[in-house]
């Protein structure tokens, strides 16, 4: 079966009732674990920004107390798992002031990590990469917010 376009979808979903839409979003949240994030997101955070920020940043902190910090292999392993799901988080809000957030969080716990990600190049690319992406955000934002987020990364500073 191949997936009509969205222009498609949404033509038809002006043609259903209030019940029909919610059963369609109650079916659609069954089936990956993604779905159910997204509507959790829209009914329940959106709303409130910050508050989503903050609960993201506690679920990183999560993740970053459970990496195996045996081998650099797991701790490279563990951190793109820490940034995929950031880049999720982010994707849900579509605000770019999140994501330059959250980003820059990531950045301050990884530079913090210990064993030091100094001694890993791709610790060191993967670091260096995201500073470059918060600027690249950050120069799209409000002047203000440039200036801000600026100090923060200058404050982080490249490896």
């Amino acid at each position: 079966m191949k997936a009509v376009s969205v222009v498609t979808i949404k033509k038809e979903l002006q043609h259903r009732s209030n019940d029909e839409l919610m059963q369609l979003c109650l079916r659609l949240s069954r089936f990956k674990k993604e779905n159910k994030e997204l509507l959790t997101y829209l009914l329940f955070e959106a709303h409130d920004e910050s508050g989503y920020i903050e609960t993201v940043k506690t679920e990183i902190d999560s993740q970053f107390e459970t990496i195996n910090t045996n081998s650099y292999f797991y701790i490279k392993k563990s951190v793109r798992k820490i940034l995929r799901n950031i880049k999720k988080f982010a994707r849900y809000s579509l605000k770019k002031e999140t994501e330059a957030e959250l980003l820059l969080y990531f950045c301050h716990k990884l530079k913090e990590f210990s064993p030091s990600i100094k001694r890993n190049t791709t610790l060191i690319n993967i670091y260096n990469r995201q500073l470059t992406l918060v600027e690249k955000i950050t120069s799209k934002l409000h002047e203000d917010l440039q200036y801000d987020y600026g100090l923060q990364v200058e404050e982080l500073g490249y490896l």
